[in-house]
């Protein structure tokens, strides 16, 4: 569990590092474009890792479990939703909101991932966690108020919750695949969405930004979404979805500190009220405890593991004695009391 929040908070100082960048490059490339190179950075970066790794690590050594057949599907949903239309929807809301309150309100993303893996996905929550998304829910509320225009439609706001939206339905849908090799997935998603994204910018007739210009967003893109992603999966393997989504939290709040620094915006009082809000729901989150006794029922599956007390089983090949390591395993039934969540091995009813 310690590791999954690790790799939680990797992913959400990562992406919340990005927006502000983001913000930077849209007065110079279209959304579409540049949600195109953000992607294709990210993909091309994570390809050369898969790759080098590839290369240099021996068959005994190799601790990632590959993608397989039956994961192209969950795969495919989450590149769609993800890949797509997330960041187009995203660059789109930066284009009429400051940066600053454009990252707070990208803590709507935790709280929808919640109620979709609550609601639709079934997965366990409490008084203590639906209490600390009302408070999100509440500080999103205020700063798309304070953002609405004098008449019309706050738009930008809109189309931010619209890109939450989107990366709620891949983040439970990731989940199913989440045993899976971190950096193939994000790789795979990063190319996919950096080609057709960029494909709908050219049949648009939008302009290719400057050489420097697409050189940054690749970086960008690397960092906040290629490395983002891969930290986000290994955390979604270790915490489940609605918990990753809470610890995922603060991405808006580096975003937001380094909107205020960087591109010295002066928000109002409502600013500051929101991010106390949301700041107090990411602490019920962050202070949960979650503990009874439980079942595990029959399971097997693939993915890199250690010998620890859910991970008890024979091996039929020749094992060197190394951990951790990748193979297919079958875990047999066990009832047992600990703390945990909902994890690649706790996905239990209560």
């Amino acid at each position: 569990m310690q590791s999954g929040i690790v790799y939680a908070f990797l992913a959400a100082v990562t992406f919340g590092a990005s927006t502000p960048f983001a913000k930077i490059l849209l007065g110079q490339v279209a959304p579409v474009t540049l949600a195109g190179f953000l992607y294709l950075g990210s993909g091309l970066g994570l390809l050369a890792w898969f790759i080098f790794r590839a290369a240099t690590a021996s068959s005994e050594n190799d601790t990632s479990s590959r993608l397989t057949a039956k994961d192209l599907p969950w795969l495919a949903g989450a590149i769609l939703f993800g890949g797509i239309a997330g960041p187009v929807l995203l660059m789109l809301g930066l284009t009429l909101t400051p940066a600053s309150s454009a990252s707070l309100l990208l803590n709507m993303e935790g709280v929808l991932t919640s109620l979709l893996a609550w609601f639709v996905f079934k997965e366990n929550f409490d008084r203590r966690i639906f209490l600390g998304m009302v408070l999100i829910v509440i500080g999103g509320v205020l700063l798309s108020w304070q953002e609405r225009p004098a008449f019309g439609v706050a738009w930008g706001p809109i189309a931010i919750a619209g890109a939450c939206l989107c990366w709620a339905i891949d983040n439970n849908l990731t989940r199913r695949i989440s045993a899976s090799d971190a950096v193939q997935i994000a790789g795979c998603k990063g190319l996919a969405a950096g080609a057709v994204n960029l494909a709908i910018g050219f049949a648009l007739g939008l302009p290719m930004p400057a050489l420097g210009n697409a050189a940054l967003a690749g970086v960008v893109g690397f960092c906040g979404y290629g490395l983002s992603l891969v930290f986000f999966v290994l955390a979604l393997r270790n915490l489940g979805t609605a918990r990753t989504g809470a610890y995922f939290s603060i991405a808006p709040f580096v975003g937001a500190v380094i909107s205020l620094l960087m591109l010295r915006e002066a928000p109002g009082a409502g600013f500051w009220i929101a991010g106390a809000l949301m700041g107090a729901g990411i602490w019920l989150h962050l202070t949960e405890k979650h503990e009874h006794t439980h079942t595990h029922e029959p399971l097997s599956h693939a993915h890199q593991h250690t010998h620890d007390a859910h991970h008890q089983h024979q091996h039929h090949f020749a094992w060197d004695g190394q951990e951790p390591h990748v193979h297919p395993h079958q875990h047999e039934p066990l009832t047992h009391n600990h703390p945990h969540v909902p994890d690649i091995h706790h996905r239990h009813h209560h």
